[in-house]
C-alpha cells in the first residue's frame, strides 16, 4: 500500500507493474492515496495559530508566499540570510516559518534543539522584520500548515519536498518552489519540477542558493505565465486528488481490492 495517487506518480507506478507482468517478483502495487491530515482540533492552542491565520485574512487571494522547510529541516546561518534577503527583494508577501540556523551543515534533521520562543531577530538580518513587516510575517519553528495551504490568500509554497507536504500542497492545489534538503526530498523536487509540472527548482546541488536566485524563483512562481501555468497544473492535480480519495474513487477502489483478496486468502494483482 503506497501513499500516492497513480496519475501523480504513473512513471513510479508503472515499472514495477510492468516487472510483475515480465515476470519479476515485485509484489502488486496499491495505490490508496493521498494519505494526508486534515484539520487536527488539538493544533488550537498552538502558539502563533491565531495570529498567522488573522495576518492571511487581511491579505488579497493568491498574494502569499508560504515559508516552510518541514519540522525536521534546518539551513546553516549563510543560507538562511541569504533566503531572507531573496525574500526580501521579491516584493512579495510571505509567511515565514523560520528555524533557528544549524552551524555545521547546509541542512540538518534535528540538528539543534529549539525552543517555539526562539527570537527570530537574534538569527536574521538586522532590521529584516521591521522592514518587512508591511509584506510578511516570521514565525519561530511552527504554523498550522495545513489551515495556511487551505488559506485562499496563499499562492505558492517553498517547499522541502518532503512528501506529506507535498500531498497537502498538491491537494489543494498549492504550487511550490522545491527547496529539497536531505533524503528522498531531491527525488521529489525532480519529479515535482520535471515530471509533475507543479514547481520551480533552486540550484541547491551548489551548496548555497543566493538571495538573486530566490528572488527570481519567488517571482517566477508568483508572477507571469509560468506562475500562472503551474497554478493551473497545481488546480488540476488538486482535482485529480479529490477524485481518486471520492466514494468509489481509484483509492477506495484500490483498497477494496486489497481486502477482497485477503477476505480471499489471496494476494490480487492491480
Amino acid at each position: 500500500m503506497i501513499n500516492t495517487v497513480a496519475e501523480l506518480e504513473p512513471n513510479a507506478i508503472r515499472a514495477p507493474m510492468q516487472g510483475r507482468e515480465n515476470g519479476d517478483n515485485i509484489p502488486p502495487l496499491y495505490p490508496v492515496g493521498p494519505l494526508v491530515k486534515m484539520v487536527d482540533e488539538s493544533e488550537k492552542e498552538e502558539i502563533g495559530q491565531d495570529n498567522c491565520l488573522k495576518w492571511l485574512d487581511q491579505q488579497p487571494r493568491g498574494s502569499v508566499l508560504f515559508v516552510c522547510l518541514g519540522s525536521g529541516g534546518t539551513l546553516m546561518q549563510k543560507q538562511l540570510t541569504e533566503l531572507a534577503w531573496g525574500l526580501e527583494r521579491s516584493g512579495h508577501r510571505f509567511l515565514w516559518v523560520a528555524r533557528k540556523p544549524y552551524s555545521v551543515a547546509d541542512a540538518a534533521f534535528f540538528g539543534t534543539a529549539r525552543n517555539k520562543e526562539d527570537d527570530v531577530t537574534s538569527f536574521l538580518p538586522e532590521g529584516f522584520v521591521k522592514r518587512t513587516a508591511d509584506v510578511g510575517m516570521v514565525l519561530p519553528e511552527w504554523a498550522p500548515q495545513v489551515k495556511v495551504l487551505s488559506h485562499e490568500a496563499i499562492g505558492g509554497f517553498l517547499s522541502h519536498c518532503g512528501w506529506n507536504s507535498t500531498l497537502e500542497s498538491i491537494a489543494r492545489g498549492v504550487p511550490m518552489i522545491a527547496w529539497p534538503l536531505y533524503a528522498e526530498q531531491r527525488m521529489n523536487s525532480r519529479m515535482l519540477v520535471e515530471e509533475m509540472g507543479v514547481a520551480v527548482g533552486v540550484s541547491y546541488e551548489k551548496g548555497l542558493v543566493l538571495r538573486e536566485e530566490v528572488g527570481q524563483a519567488v517571482r517566477v512562481l508568483m508572477d507571469g505565465e509560468v506562475g500562472e501555468k503551474l497554478r493551473k497544473r497545481a488546480s488540476e492535480l488538486s482535482k485529480v486528488v479529490a477524485k481518486a480519495l471520492a466514494g468509489k474513487g481509484l483509492s477506495h477502489q484500490r483498497i477494496a481490492q486489497l481486502v477482497d483478496s485477503w477476505s480471499k486468502g489471496k494476494v490480487a494483482n492491480v
